[in-house]
């Protein structure tokens, strides 16, 4: 059931989404270790019942430290540097529903010139390895920077972010008294542009965008770019296996090695 769950999270697929696939596709089932000469696939109540298990139990949250864990056994550890980014997950704005009202635990956010409704989700990635190793699901109109400390493990060097960061060196000095605090700095005035702090943000840009690339994976490889559920807290816990793995997905090459 777990292996289910997990082509669930890759493939994006609802619960009788993932059913109809397993019927469908031969190499799934034998990942599941399904024999349908012996038994059927789950059904999707089955699959259901099993996924509020996991989300009864916080789980998702278990999952991603696991992970973690295991990679460090095989030598792939967490290294001093964060980058602290979040991104939007869309929510259906519609009232076409049961209850005819939005998820009151979304709401909606302004982003450049567009209005966008659903969640947020925050991740602190280690600067080397690309590996999240801490995750935070809140509304969209939560403001980045409130949310700083709780993604930062204390033994960072350098903490790198965005200008949804600035002013927050002495947030980050609280949580990580090492830390150097490499966020971007505002460059752009009514009347003018900094040049010199332009450049800074570029040359800090070579390292901030690497969160990008685990956010390509998780939205791209795997299509979390919209919710499936209802109410924060089953999509924070799809979210939490879904960045453990994004993990092994950015580190799968080394794994090999180590396996090999």
């Amino acid at each position: 059931m777990l292996r289910i769950y997990f082509l669930q999270q890759w493939f994006n697929l609802s619960d009788p989404g993932v059913e109809e696939a397993l019927y469908d596709s031969l190499v799934m089932r034998q990942f599941a270790g399904i024999d349908l000469g012996r038994e059927p696939v789950p059904d999707e109540t089955t699959v259901c019942k099993f996924r509020h298990l996991l989300e009864e139990h916080n789980l998702g949250g278990e999952m991603l430290e696991t992970v973690n864990q295991y990679l460090q056994s095989k030598g792939i550890r967490i290294t001093t540097g964060t980058i602290v980014d979040a991104t939007l997950i869309h929510a259906p704005s519609s009232t076409k529903n049961r209850e005819e009202k939005r998820d009151p635990e979304m709401h909606q956010t302004r982003k450049g010139k567009q209005w966008y409704f659903g969640m947020k989700a925050h991740v602190g990635v280690d600067s080397k390895m690309k590996l999240i190793h801490t995750a935070l699901v809140t509304p969209a109109n939560v403001a980045d920077c409130t949310v700083l400390p709780e993604l930062l493990h204390g033994e960072e060097t350098r903490v790198w972010g965005d200008q949804g960061y600035v002013g927050q060196r002495q947030v980050i000095h609280e949580c990580a008294p090492r830390a150097q605090d490499w966020t971007h700095r505002r460059y752009r005035y009514k009347d003018r542009i900094d040049e010199v702090e332009r450049a800074k943000n570029r040359r800090k840009s070579s390292v901030r965008s690497k969160v990008e690339h685990v956010f390509g994976v998780m939205k791209l490889k795997f299509g979390f770019t919209k919710v499936r559920y209802r109410g924060l807290d089953k999509n924070a816990n799809r979210l939490f296996a879904t960045c453990a793995l994004v993990n092994l997905f950015m580190v799968r090459k080394k794994l090999l090695c180590t396996l090999s």
